[in-house]
């Protein structure tokens, strides 16, 4: 009898795996009519908004299961995926998310060679002896899940430490709490997130989400914070804030209140947090009532405490920020003083407080680094020799009262250093975290900065990354990536991953289009909103570029971004399909005017719009990649990811738009459509998962770009 059963397990297997390598049915439309103000808008696939409906997760399986079997049958994957990994792997020691504590023991990441996921881990300064702190892989081992740690919280002292980890890339977070010896305390708080640790040590404020349902659209609206004191049961918290309180403060049912204890300053500050860059931030009173000291109206993106004054970085008045201050006991932004003045041509970027002064760093035309260095007692700061020319310059400190400033700088083809500044002696001191590595076979590489001109004129600054002896004849494969949303600045940053792209002969293009930060404020407002339509059309102006400069053709030419980067792909290929061979939208938003159906989805209004208003909801409109596609089209070949896990960006809206895309694809292109029933928005993951993911991207642009080593191993089945 178990022979049989077996046999007949055996053959069911044979059958699943023959069914894979067959395309899956399109799905029928059933069209649903919206109206928005005076405009009736058709939508045919928002029945699969229903991610309950055991016929939608089916057909997302079927197409997954498709989708990995014509991935996996593409001859020059594997090798890719290799060449991945070795570049990664060839470093000894990798290690990220560095935490100092006052008494200066080193909190952080590493991974080794062979794992997966990086565990936690723990020393007494720079040279210290290391210790495993936390293994994540063991934490609840029996349920067969992966938990990544997003978080590490010393506490003042640092004899006590929170660690958030989240399974599957869900980002519902459970917070675990440790003494300085590695012993855990008992309690596990479940969707916690944003630890302040207050003064005693032994309690700290925090935030808890709703609802672990990443389907629940009330699961971040109106959230409460609360204080947790250590050995007790979660249960036992006392609420520190909560919907009574936003009405009276005038916030937004979207809107995260953190609460944040600074010991600088001996206050608790609110921090009203959306995807708004622009701080809202309230001080607590004697009377324990909030008073607001910064508004969104101030432009303040960035505020730190030091010497009884509080430092903010500003774009009022001043498109590419300034660094003011008012006094301690009068912290109201429309006191402050000028401390740093606006550049006309460097963008500020971040800056740091130590004991011997102010040090910040600045970026022109989004590719040049610098950090500079005001000291206390001077008016005039001086910009630092850095020890090689850099692209990206990120600087971090103990704190106020510690000297110590470290300064990581990087460049496409550089891979990060981390320098120890002495300002006294006015040198560097080389301390890698991670074990240096050398990378000769990206020698050959030259990135270059050109300014391409953009629909209306504008000049958008482009960075191409290439071997040195390209010619240029129309016959490289190419691939575009960027972001543009949020004034995030898509700054040169060194990726083995990304780079193994250009292993193969290949042109990695970066266009800094609007939207992001690159350019000051001004570059990302003429990106948002009603603006956006310059994100995508500054990457098609790009494409354009490419293909009249000889890099490239566009039977050669793929693009690719996540997220809100979705935006800038979707809207790309979609006003433009002429332009492109392939295209990868990874967990993008592609149906934005439906967005705010989702559990993420209102906290983002502030950058993309409301529905609620008719204005804002025509960019919705405008920017939906889903409702551009057209019947009869002939589109780029596609593959579309989503998350099932994706907090931010619900797994139906790539469905949506992936659906459709089928149905109205006139060309014999294949839409492929993956979605990662075991993941989230990317990353919280493990490593061959992520080397999975860019391995398919690349390898799938490679095959639609004719490349010789990326062929169909078997003719595909329809």
């Amino acid at each position: 009898m178990k022979k049989m059963i077996y046999a007949m397990l055996f053959l069911l297997t044979v059958i699943a795996e023959a069914q894979q390598t067959v395309k899956p049915e399109l799905l029928p439309q059933k069209n649903v009519t919206n109206t928005y103000f005076d405009v009736t808008v058709n939508d045919p696939y928002q029945y699969l908004e229903n991610l309950n409906d055991d016929k939608v997760i089916t057909w997302m399986k079927a197409n997954a299961s498709y989708s990995e079997a014509v991935l996996n049958n593409i001859s020059g994957k594997q090798d890719l995926f290799n060449k991945m990994k070795e570049l990664l792997e060839r470093r000894s020691v990798s290690i990220s998310y560095l935490e100092i504590a006052d008494d200066n023991t080193y909190y952080y990441l590493k991974r080794i060679p062979g794992e997966e996921i990086s565990k936690m881990y723990k020393r007494k300064g720079y040279e210290g002896k290391e210790v495993l702190f936390f293994d994540p892989t063991q934490y609840k081992k029996e349920e067969g899940q992966t938990y990544v740690i997003s978080s590490i919280t010393p506490n003042i002292k640092g004899d006590k430490i929170a660690v958030s980890v989240a399974a599957n890339g869900s980002e519902n977070p459970d917070v675990l709490i440790f003494k300085a010896n590695g012993e855990q305390y008992p309690e596990v708080l479940e969707l916690a997130e944003g630890v302040s640790w207050l003064p005693s040590g032994n309690e700290f404020c925090y935030i808890k989400i709703n609802s672990a349902d990443l389907k629940d659209v009330n699961r971040q609206l109106y959230l409460s914070n609360y204080v947790h004191s250590v050995g007790t049961k979660q249960s036992k918290d006392q609420t520190y804030f909560s919907k009574a309180n936003f009405s009276p403060l005038g916030m937004m049912a979207s809107e995260y209140p953190f609460i944040m204890y600074s010991k600088e300053a001996d206050k608790k500050f609110l921090n009203v947090e959306s995807v708004d860059k622009n701080k809202r931030i309230f001080v607590e009173n004697t009377n324990k009532d909030w008073e607001p000291i910064i508004s969104r109206d101030d432009n303040v993106i960035n505020m730190k405490v030091m010497d009884n004054e509080v430092y903010y970085l500003t774009y009022y008045n001043a498109p590419n920020y300034q660094i003011v201050k008012s006094a301690l006991n009068a912290p109201q932004f429309s006191d402050a003083e000028i401390v740093i003045k606006e550049s006309p041509d460097e963008i500020i970027t971040g800056f740091e407080l130590t004991k011997d002064g102010l040090y910040y760093a600045t970026v022109k035309n989004g590719v040049e680094a610098n950090v500079y260095f005001l000291e206390k007692g001077n008016t005039t700061a001086k910009q630092l020799k850095l020890p090689f020319t850099a692209g990206r310059a990120d600087i971090g400190a103990r704190g106020p009262e510690y000297g110590e400033i470290w300064i990581n700088i990087s460049g496409w083809t550089s891979p990060d250093k981390r320098y120890l500044y002495t300002p006294k002696s006015d040198t560097f001191t080389y301390q890698p975290l991670s074990t240096p590595v050398e990378y000769p076979e990206l020698e050959d590489l030259v990135a270059k900065e050109v300014m391409v001109k953009s629909h209306d004129g504008v000049m958008v600054p482009v960075s191409i990354i290439h071997k040195k002896d390209l010619t240029l004849d129309g016959e490289n494969p190419a691939v575009i990536y960027s972001y543009g949303s949020y004034g995030i600045s898509t700054e040169p940053f060194f990726s083995p991953i990304t780079l193994a792209y250009t292993l193969y002969d290949g042109i990695l293009v970066v266009p800094h289009v609007r939207g992001g930060g690159e350019l000051g404020d001004a570059w990302h407002k003429a990106g948002q909103k009603l603006n956006k339509p310059n994100t995508w059309k500054d990457g098609i102006a790009t494409a354009e570029y490419l293909i009249d400069q000889g890099y490239t053709s566009a039977n050669k030419l793929s693009i690719f971004g996540g997220s809100a980067g979705g935006i800038f792909v979707g809207r790309a290929i979609t006003e433009r399909p002429d332009l492109f061979a392939a295209a990868a939208p990874m967990v993008g938003c592609m149906n934005t005017v439906r967005m705010e159906e989702t559990p993420n989805g209102p906290v983002n209004t502030p950058e993309f719009g409301t529905v609620k208003d008719p204005k804002e909801f025509k960019g919705l409109l405008e920017m939906d990649s889903y409702l551009h596609l057209k019947e009869g089209t002939d589109y780029p070949a596609m593959l579309i990811t989503a998350g099932m896990n994706d907090p931010r960006v619900i797994a139906w809206q790539p469905a949506k738009f992936a659906a459709k895309m089928q149905h109205d694809n006139a060309g014999d292109s294949p839409v492929l459509f993956y979605t990662n029933f075991d993941g989230g928005h990317g990353g919280r993951t493990t490593l061959t998962q992520r080397l999975n993911d860019f391995s398919n991207i690349f390898s799938f642009f490679y095959w639609q770009s004719g490349h010789p080593d990326f062929v169909m191993k078997e003719p595909l089945k329809d």
